[in-house]
């Protein structure tokens, strides 16, 4: 018997990773000439935009031969780089170790158990406003540790912003041109690099604006504590190259809240954390805006995971967040 063709199948899991569809929104910023679309990197099938980090690191790696059967994964992760690498060790049967602390949500912690992950916590504030630091000093610990690792090393390692150079071009095809303006949220600014070696290759005129936390030192010198996981970060970038950069925006946790339960009130889209910043950075940002310009808003993850923080009442009392 003759099978019939299924079109646009896929050949495995792995390769649904990317082609996220742009969405227009039509509410969130009413009146303003210009439109506002957002990539929706939460409909990846780890729910967010590490899936393309993750699974570019990891094939190259196998294509090089620096992983085989029996390799170790170690990596940190605050929890989406985590999801992302924890279902590709999965499918390739490797162990992984995961390197996290006490800002990673339940939820999140819960996948990464059921990939069968490894979770190794560390609760030691690096002193910076955040554990970063103390996380990458496990990892090493680790590596050092444990025969035949391979460290991913999302924070250094060029196939982390390669990944991204493809996520631009998606949106310029379905744009028909590259957009006037992209923010996009930082934390190891491989996304931000990768976006933006795109538009230098390209020759495009696209304008990024960096959307970071307050307290975060990718742009700043004074550290602060953070709340929301999965933006901004207790070092420098070793992917960021100032010059690529139009302009920064910095929020708060508050406006993180806010934004995320305005995405969700105003375009019935569900969203993590550093969607929220984005939406607010925008809404700020906008006297900025040409007539006819075109926007877009990388949406990093998705909000189930956020359900028993950002999107809880009780959370939000015991923190002293609001909505609105």
């Amino acid at each position: 018997m003759q099978l019939t063709q299924i079109k646009n199948q896929k050949n495995d899991i792995l390769s649904c990773i990317g082609n996220t569809p742009l969405v227009r929104f039509n509410n969130l910023f009413l009146g303003l000439d210009s439109t506002v679309y957002g990539k929706l990197e939460m409909l990846n099938p780890g729910g967010s935009i590490k899936d393309r980090t993750a699974h570019n690191i990891i094939r190259h790696a196998m294509n090089l031969g620096k992983i085989n059967a029996n390799s170790v994964i170690i990596e940190s992760t605050s929890g989406n780089m985590g999801i992302g690498l924890a279902r590709i060790c999965h499918f390739y049967g490797l162990k992984l170790f995961l390197v996290t602390d006490p800002h990673i949500n339940p939820l999140a912690e819960k996948i990464l158990r059921t990939f069968h992950a490894e979770i190794v916590k560390v609760t030691t504030d690096d002193g910076t406003g955040g554990y970063l630091n103390s996380r990458l000093k496990k990892v090493e610990e680790l590596l050092q540790a444990i025969p035949n690792s391979f460290w991913p090393d999302q924070y250094h390692n060029m196939d982390n912003p390669a990944a991204h150079e493809q996520t631009f071009k998606e949106i310029v095809e379905d744009l028909g041109t590259a957009p006037d303006y992209l923010f996009i949220p930082t934390s190891t600014c491989g996304t931000l690099r990768g976006f933006a070696d795109a538009i230098q290759q390209m020759g495009a005129q696209t304008r990024i604006v960096a959307v970071d936390s307050e307290g975060s030192l990718i742009f700043k010198d004074k550290p602060s504590p953070r709340l929301i996981p999965g933006m901004g970060a207790s070092r420098k970038s070793h992917f960021l190259l100032q010059d690529q950069v139009h302009d920064v925006v910095h929020v708060s946790d508050a406006d993180c809240v806010t934004g995320c339960h305005q995405l969700l009130a105003q375009e019935s889209i569900l969203a993590g954390g550093s969607s929220g910043a984005v939406v607010k950075a925008i809404a700020s940002y906008q006297q900025n805006f040409l007539s006819g310009q075109q926007v877009v808003a990388i949406i990093p993850d998705n909000g189930e995971r956020y359900l028993d923080t950002i999107y809880s009442t009780e959370w939000l009392e015991k923190h002293g967040l609001k909505t609105d």
